[in-house]
């Protein structure tokens, strides 16, 4: 992308516990409320925290029992099908100025903008244009937003995360001829996207600590540590970025995966029904697109340290959750250990194909193969038209299940 584009991105402040407090009709601005479920335990993972906590230097990601003790907090538990609701109405309002082609929804609360075109239309600068969408979109919704502005994705989404907020107006805009004054001193590197702890350590250890130290470093020298990754953290230490909001990104190779983080600490035997439950609604997932499965992958995680992660190639391509059971409980029975206890699950279909033709199987009867297609279908339909805990296997009635409850969620939340 040239440098003479205008990119923005827009982020809405707090965003879950913003809609929390509108709802409730608080104001975000003098509320001490924490959107995270309290009915799980002391060791829930906080969401969000009202804009009124973070200014007094809550943290917004951690866990409930790690809360300061001096604020007498309104918990609020998460409603994904609200909060998405609210999303798609801002989505709505950015496609009431630009078209769908220019607008890259990056999250639910964070989309990029490529403003290049409408800014004559309007008649507006870069600033003024975003100044126009924020006020529209708390006029319409009562959400406040923030907006970085940039040349490219990469410099504004550095805007955004490092100087909107010292910003009266909540915008703030980097350009490529000012990357080293602004952009190249910032510390620590996870301010910076697409950076985490773990390989902000690694770059320290080469005695890189700032985007400074690694624009100027050898090209070759942090290729040859990271690969293609260090061409572009190389790149856009150099505020070079050659993504396009109008290219529509199609992977190579597409897997689908499921995981969970259990209420609490599962034996051999009850991690086995998660499995079961698990691998059906994935196989369900996986029927939906019209795909079959040849490599099945589980993740285990022990509640205190270790746990293991294989994958195993199948014979023939499938999506019979039977069969795709019985895979997942020969890596489980061959790499579990007994004496542990469980407390993370992850289940993967890779290696996916289109269900166009499918061999049955020669060493098992073939009327027998095509009659479980057959009912795995109609279980579909029914699920489609009623839900999915129209139909459940006996096991979810069981104190160890989680199907009925993670049924009633969204991204692992309740709806």
């Amino acid at each position: 992308m040239n440098q003479e584009r205008q990119i923005a991105v827009i982020d809405l402040k707090a965003f879950y516990s913003f809609v929390e407090c509108l709802d409730r009709g608080l104001d975000p601005f003098k509320t001490s409320l924490v959107v995270a479920d309290i009915s799980r335990s002391p060791n829930t993972i906080v969401l969000s925290v009202s804009p009124y906590l973070k200014a007094k230097g809550v943290p917004s990601r951690c866990r409930v029992k790690e809360l300061p003790k001096s604020y007498k907090y309104i918990y609020a538990t998460p409603r994904m099908a609200r909060y998405i609701e609210m999303s798609s109405k801002v989505v709505s309002i950015i496609l009431s100025l630009v078209a769908y082609e220019d607008i890259h929804v990056y999250s639910i609360d964070e989309a990029f903008i490529d403003m290049t075109s409408y800014l004559p239309y309007y008649k507006k600068t870069p600033v003024e244009f975003v100044e126009m969408l924020i006020q529209k979109i708390q006029d319409e919704t009562g959400l406040t937003a923030t907006g970085g502005i940039g040349d490219n994705f990469f410099l504004a989404k550095v805007a955004l995360d490092n100087f909107a907020k010292h910003e009266k107006n909540g915008i703030a805009v980097l350009r490529q001829n000012e990357i080293k004054e602004r952009m190249w001193p910032i510390t620590p590197l996870t301010k910076i996207w697409g950076i985490g702890p773990r390989l902000e350590v690694r770059l320290n250890r080469l005695g890189i600590y700032t985007l400074g130290d690694l624009a100027t470093s050898d090209k070759e020298f942090v290729v040859s540590k990271f690969g293609i990754m260090g061409e572009q953290m190389y790149n856009h230490a150099n505020g070079i970025d050659e993504a396009d909001v109008h290219e529509v990104y199609i992977p190579k190779e597409h897997s689908l995966n499921i995981g969970q983080v259990l209420p609490r600490d599962y034996n051999a035997t009850e991690t086995k029904t998660i499995i079961r439950e698990m691998i059906d609604d994935l196989s369900f997932r996986m029927r939906e697109e019209g795909k079959l499965t040849n490599v099945v992958s589980l993740f285990i995680g022990y509640s205190v340290e270790g746990g293991f992660a294989r994958q195993m190639s199948l014979l023939t391509s499938t999506d019979n959750a039977e069969e795709l059971f019985k895979a997942c409980l020969e890596i489980y029975n061959k790499h579990m250990d007994e004496s542990r206890f469980v407390r993370r699950v992850g289940i993967g279909f890779g290696k996916l194909e289109n269900d166009d033709y499918r061999q049955l199987n020669l060493f098992e009867d073939g009327t027998k193969q095509i009659k479980i297609q057959d009912m795995q279908k109609a279980i579909d339909k029914l699920h489609k038209k009623y839900g999915k805990n129209s139909i459940l296997r006996a096991s979810a009635l069981m104190d160890g299940s989680t199907a009925i409850e993670r049924h009633n969620q969204i991204g692992g939340h309740r709806k």
